[in-house]
Parts: C-alpha cells; sequence; structure tokens
C-alpha cells in the first residue's frame, strides 16, 4: 500500500461530515430525526436568481472554460454590493477574485502566504476549517480564546504577550460563526493597529453580516485596513445559495494577484450560469433582506424557546444562522447532544467541535421550518 502524505496526519474528517452518516443511519432506521445542527440553508434562492442560471444555459459561452478572475460583469457586480451595503469602494479589475465559496478561499489564501512554520492565529471557539487547512499548508496553528465574558472577541493585549514574530495570519470571523457575536468599529480600528505593529494579514470571514443583524459591517470600511486586511464573503447564507459554491475575496490588489496566482493553477473558472445568478442576487433590493430575517426572526423566537425548555440560556443580541446556548451545568456538551438524540431524536452541535472554549455550549441552526422546531419543542416539554 502507498502511504498518505504526512499532512494527512494533522487532520481528521469534518465532524459534520461523520456525524451526519450516523444521523442519515438512524433516520434510515426509521427514527424521526430532526436535524437542527447544520448551518445550510433550507429556503430558495431570490426567484431572479433562478431564472437566469436557467436563461444563461443559451448561451453558447455557457459550458466554455470561464475566466479564472470571472466575469467582468460578476466582479462589478461585487464591488457594487460592497459600495451599497458597507460603503467600501473597490476596483472590480484588481481589487476582488471571485471564489468556489469561502471555504475555497480560505485554503487559497493560506497557500499564498504561508511556507512551512509559519504561524497563524486562529479563534477558539472558531470555524474548524482555519486550523486544519494550516495544518494542510504544513503552517502552525496558534489558537486564540474567545470568552462570554469578553464578549467573544480578542483580547489583542493578551494576544500581544505573546512572540508574534512568526504570524503571517490571523483568522477573524465577525459576525461570529458560532456565538453570534457581532464587532465593533471601535473593535475593528484597534484590530488594524494591532496588525501593523506585528504585520500580520488580518483576514476577516464575513458570510453572516446580513442574518439578523441591525449593523453590517466590512473590517475593509476602516481607514487602512487594506494595507493589512482581507475579506472573504459568500452568497450560501445571504441568498440561500450554499450549494452553488459562490465567493469572493477582496482587498489590496497585489494580496488578490497572489491569491489569483494559486487560484488559477488549482481550478478552471467556475460556471457561467451560477456567474450570471450571482450577479442577479447582488442586485437584489432591501425588500429581500426584509423578508429572508422575518423569516429567521420567527424561528429563532421558537429556538429560543426550544431551549428555555432545555434549561440553556443564550444571547437575544447576536447575530448569525445559530443560536449559541449555554448548556446546564455538570454535563459535557458532547454527552448533552447525544442524549437529545437518542431520547428525542433532535441534533444539535455540540460546541466542543469549535474548539476547546466551546465546552459548555451548544448550537441550534435556524436551517430548519417553524414546523420541525415546533415538533422539537413538543418532544421536550
Amino acid at each position: 500500500m502507498i502511504e498518505a502524505a504526512k499532512r494527512l496526519q494533522t487532520i481528521e474528517e469534518y465532524y459534520f461530515s461523520k456525524k451526519l452518516r450516523e444521523v442519515r443511519l438512524l433516520k434510515a432506521n426509521g427514527k424521526p430525526i430532526i436535524n437542527l445542527g447544520i448551518g445550510s440553508p433550507d429556503l430558495q434562492p431570490p426567484q431572479k436568481v433562478v431564472t437566469a442560471l436557467c436563461e444563461s444555459l443559451k448561451d453558447e459561452t455557457a459550458s466554455q472554460y470561464q475566466n479564472y478572475q470571472g466575469l467582468p460583469e460578476l466582479r462589478e457586480a461585487m464591488v457594487s454590493f460592497y459600495r451599497d451595503q458597507f460603503e467600501v469602494f473597490l476596483s472590480p479589475t484588481t481589487e476582488v477574485l471571485p471564489l468556489m465559496g469561502s471555504k475555497e478561499g480560505i485554503m487559497h489564501i493560506s497557500m499564498a502566504f504561508l511556507n512551512s512554520g509559519d504561524k497563524v492565529l486562529i479563534p477558539n471557539p472558531g470555524y474548524p476549517t482555519y486550523a486544519s487547512v494550516t495544518n494542510l499548508v504544513e503552517a502552525e496553528p496558534i489558537l486564540y480564546n474567545l470568552s462570554e465574558d469578553n464578549n467573544w472577541l480578542p483580547d489583542l493585549e493578551k494576544i500581544e504577550e505573546q512572540d508574534l514574530s512568526k504570524v503571517k495570519i490571523m483568522w477573524i470571523n465577525y459576525p461570529h460563526m458560532p456565538t453570534g457575536a457581532v464587532a465593533s468599529e471601535a473593535f475593528f480600528v484597534k484590530l488594524i493597529a494591532f496588525a501593523k505593529r506585528n504585520q500580520i494579514l488580518i483576514v476577516n470571514d464575513n458570510p453572516y453580516g446580513f442574518i439578523l443583524n441591525d449593523s453590517p459591517r466590512s473590517i475593509l470600511s476602516i481607514p487602512g485596513a487594506k494595507e493589512v486586511c482581507l475579506e472573504l464573503n459568500s452568497l450560501s447564507k445571504t441568498f440561500n445559495m450554499s450549494g452553488w459554491r459562490i465567493g469572493m475575496v477582496l482587498g489590496n490588489s497585489e494580496y488578490i494577484n497572489h491569491i489569483l496566482n494559486v487560484k488559477s493553477n488549482m481550478d478552471s473558472g467556475m460556471f457561467y450560469g451560477i456567474q450570471k445568478g450571482a450577479i442577479e442576487a447582488l442586485k437584489c433590493s432591501k425588500l429581500w433582506y426584509v423578508s429572508l430575517n422575518n423569516v429567521y426572526e420567527q424561528r429563532r423566537k421558537l429556538i429560543w424557546q426550544l431551549a428555555d425548555n432545555l434549561n440553556c440560556t443564550y444571547n437575544k443580541n447576536a447575530a448569525g444562522l445559530f443560536i449559541w446556548a449555554k448548556i446546564p451545568p455538570f454535563i459535557k456538551s458532547e454527552e448533552f447532544i447525544d442524549l437529545l438524540l437518542k431520547e428525542n431524536n433532535i441534533f444539535i452541535a455540540p460546541g466542543t467541535v469549535f474548539g476547546s472554549q466551546g465546552e459548555g455550549y451548544v448550537r441550534f441552526s435556524l436551517c430548519a421550518t417553524t414546523d420541525e422546531i415546533e415538533e422539537a419543542i413538543a418532544r421536550i416539554k
């Protein structure tokens, strides 16, 4: 047998990939599982997006290789979106790069900037992919702890007590997944100053900005941000297009060009129809966001009720697609969710999936119908 590369010893199969096999098996055996664990929107994209995709198939170039940088009109739509939503002004030719989802961007950014032995600051709790990709490119993850006491924001003074000389990238994610914490403009100003002092590239992963959030914000709106910051964004959550795999990275043209050097050697451009659909999504009016959040507001109230029934506590001011809840003491997060799955056929995510600081917490997803959530509430009464 040919041995696998040593880098695979630093990672393991994604938790949800494994756990969902178990959930599917339970369903196949007749268990009435209610899945409140996964952040995959169950709502439909805007109709004009689907229409644009279908119409695009008539174009004679639709099945051909596409430009590595995406259609010019897609890049225009992306920078117009950032101008209108965040008052961030970017060049469509040099300061934005369409991606096949933000997850691809995490890998491409890491490959573009990290050498073996470089260090990367990664939030704990946080999106597990930041650490796994860091390991895959043979850099070293350095976890920085987030806590409820500090509103799930990094303690920059404490981080700066460490030797940061080998740190190349710091991943942040606001609104934060899984906690729903929102970063203020003042915090971003402080973070940019920290990055400049220590010559660290800040990457803000920002896919949840328009979900139950009164003040969507881009780190690129802060003066001086483009010198030390990139931002990832995605259409997955905002426009219910997670399976379409379309996102973007935005920032300084030199940084974007480095990422393009990687991307152009990794794929052959995004499918034409998806790009045409994305253009229409990015043009959606405020009515789209209002209607989307009306649905999530109803679901969130029901999830709060479910969390109350489970004796969990939570922050009603949190943003995003999830409810991050503190479980009763004297039980571990994974024990809690396994008990709920076994006794009530309800699946939620344990906080420990997102790091050791997630112990004592669980994450509920809003990607389920009101009927499903009401059924879950009924099972707990």
